[in-house]
């Protein structure tokens, strides 16, 4: 490629010294129609030696050679007019300084648009050859490409791909919704239709990859191209937020390919620091801190300078893995490993008065909703008892903030996992109503990536063939990144009024039917390629989640994604204290069908009421 441009630049060197020759002998010919007086004749013969080298010369200050003109554009025409007419003012002052004032001004003119139209002709005839030979030969098997939106970003998208025929993409066609735009052609390349006709499109001219480049319009609108383009044969890529770009160039470095995330139907929450600020200098204890979402709580609150970092987790291993990540990143951080189980709290009580954590972060519980059906004791001594335990113990020593991590899977739940999850927001709700210490609960989706997500569990089978097994085609789930389910957690503990709960706008609820499909089609396989088999619902599980209780008043947060949640009924004691007792003394027992019935009769007394919908639904409007 090097050497093929310096060849270039020797070439048009070359030529552009008898253009300019040719450009002088013209504007001559056209003032004296074809016969040059004989009074201009020696001008006309000293001029025709100097010029071309005064113009050359021009060329070279204004870096007309260092173009790669095959790619001609807007800014090198500039370049060419500019030492075009650098060169006729040089023209103009040699005739003043050898005092040819005889010297007839309108072949200055004439002279310098017949070197204009040569010197850029003779480069737009370069990159006319280059386009219509394809760019330039293409690996075999080229990649045909359909390009979604006709923009500036469309425009430039495809003038790259004919830069690079080396990387072995051909442009088919445009997609635009612009009336205006149907049937154009940009740089060889037409408009063949709308964006409702891309599947159809994508399947007829068989193309191998689409690409989204229209980064201006909404993100549910980009969304909805993801999901449509998915459901064709072709890779998919898009190009993220060209305004974000301060050149505001578009090349295929630019392109990346189609995430999970990208999916969720709905903008991704961001964090304001300004809501962190209350982990700064803080001593801060996670539990959990050796799973997926506790790890990364661990990281973000290490990243905020806090005092002191507690890591308390009930397995060696996770704690012992982010402490060593964290000691690297921070060699300043006081870390303080913590291997305890929840479950003793007498072990719980001693690690606070002896630590003094200001907020507690508390990520620690048994999720698996199959596993905990047939683990009832243990589920109720963990995420019961356990956070009984953590709560109750960070009342009596004054902790400030007390963040619970609850689950969606807590409203009207029907699972023993979700069960749990609620009763633990019922203790630390009554707690709020009594202790000096903020308790705030944050209500999660289904966390994307997490362990024992369905994302790996799908990852897994695909790369071992198939099949992907999906419990019901109509399952729906929310679904979250682990960037915004800790982002929600950290914001909680400042956005939350104590009592709450706090929830996201999680948008649309996702068919894992569909995010398998997804996942096989993100892996670069198709549908054909692996089997997806129904294997029924699993104990405990339900078909849809909720995110709201009816009984639950919502209100909005100064986070426009966040949402708080209180019950218009605060919960009373006195109706479920008595079965939480009973419960209590049935696991001291060791009675699974005594728990389990206990357990129904904790939420039963709670009498929760039908969700609504979504969470803006349940949201007042502004």
């Amino acid at each position: 490629m090097a050497r093929s441009l310096t060849l270039q630049r020797i070439g048009l060197a070359a030529i552009d010294l008898p253009l300019f020759a040719i450009a002088y002998a013209l504007a001559f010919f056209l003032r004296f129609d074809r016969v040059i007086p004989e009074a201009h004749v020696a001008q006309y013969w000293l001029f025709l030696a100097l010029l071309p080298l005064v113009r050359f010369a021009c060329s070279l200050a204004w870096g007309l050679h260092r173009h790669v003109w095959r790619y001609v554009g807007i800014r090198e025409l500039v370049s060419l007019a500019l030492a075009t007419l650098t060169g006729s003012a040089c023209f103009a002052l040699l005739l003043y300084l050898t005092a040819q004032g005889s010297f007839p001004r309108t072949v200055v003119i004439i002279e310098g648009l017949c070197a204009f139209i040569l010197q850029g002709g003779a480069r737009l005839l370069l990159r006319l050859r280059h386009e219509a030979s394809g760019g330039g030969a293409a690996p075999g098997g080229a990649t045909r490409v359909l390009i979604v939106g006709a923009g500036d970003a469309g425009e430039m998208l495809v003038r790259d791909i004919r830069r690079h025929p080396e990387r072995g993409l051909v442009p088919v066609g445009f997609l635009d919704d612009s009336s205006a735009l149907q049937g154009v052609r940009i740089h060889g390349t037409e408009v063949l239709g709308t964006t409702a006709d891309l599947e159809a499109i994508a399947r007829r001219l068989e193309v191998g990859l689409v690409v989204l480049a229209m980064p201006s319009v909404p993100l549910g609108v980009q969304r909805d191209l993801i999901r449509k383009a998915s459901r064709t044969d072709a890779r998919v890529q898009w190009l993220p937020d060209l305004h974000a770009r301060v050149s505001g160039e578009v090349d295929l470095r630019m392109l990346r390919d189609i995430q999970l995330e990208d999916l969720l139907g709905r903008d991704p929450v961001h964090v304001d620091p300004q809501w962190l600020r209350y982990l700064d200098g803080a001593v801060v204890l996670v539990t959990g801190a050796g799973g997926s979402i506790g790890s990364e709580l661990a990281r973000q609150v290490a990243s905020r300078g806090p005092r002191r970092l507690i890591l308390l987790d009930h397995h060696e291993n996770g704690v012992y893995a982010i402490e060593r990540e964290l000691r690297e990143l921070h060699p300043g951080l006081e870390l303080v490993p913590a291997i305890v189980d929840l479950r003793m709290a007498h072990d719980v009580e001693a690690l606070l008065e002896r630590q003094s954590p200001e907020v507690v972060l508390h990520a620690a519980a048994f999720k698996h909703v199959p596993l905990m059906e047939a683990h009832v004791l243990e589920a109720v001594h963990n995420n019961v008892l356990g956070t009984r335990h953590l709560a109750e113990a960070a009342d009596r020593t004054g902790v400030r903030v007390f963040v619970l991590i609850s689950t969606d899977k807590a409203v009207n739940p029907t699972s023993v996992m979700g069960r749990t999850k609620r009763l633990a927001e019922l203790l630390v709700q009554e707690l709020a109503g009594r202790s000096s210490t903020r308790f705030v609960a944050v209500r999660f989706g289904n966390v994307l990536g997490s362990s024992g997500s369905v994302v790996p569990l799908f990852q897994e089978q695909i790369a071992r063939g198939g099949p992907v097994t999906v419990t019901h085609p109509d399952m729906t789930r929310y679904f979250m990144t682990i960037p915004e389910a800790v982002t929600l957690v950290l914001q909680a503990g400042m956005l939350g009024r104590s009592g709450e709960v706090l929830l996201i706008d999680m948008g649309q609820p996702v068919r894992i039917l569909d995010l398998a499909r997804n996942m096989i089609k993100l892996s670069g396989l198709r549908e054909q390629d692996i089997a997806i088999t129904f294997t029924g619902p699993r104990p405990g599980e339900k078909l849809f989640e909720e995110l709201l209780v009816t009984s639950e008043e919502s209100r909005r947060t100064e986070h426009p994604q966040v949402f708080a949640a209180r019950s218009a009924r605060p919960p009373d004691p006195a109706n479920w204290q008595p079965h939480l007792a009973r419960l209590v003394a049935a696991l001291e027992r060791r009675d699974p069908s005594e728990v389990r019935d206990l357990l129904e009769a904790v939420i039963a007394s709670d009498r929760p009421q039908p969700a609504p919908e979504s969470v803006k639904e349940a949201a007042p409007h502004d």
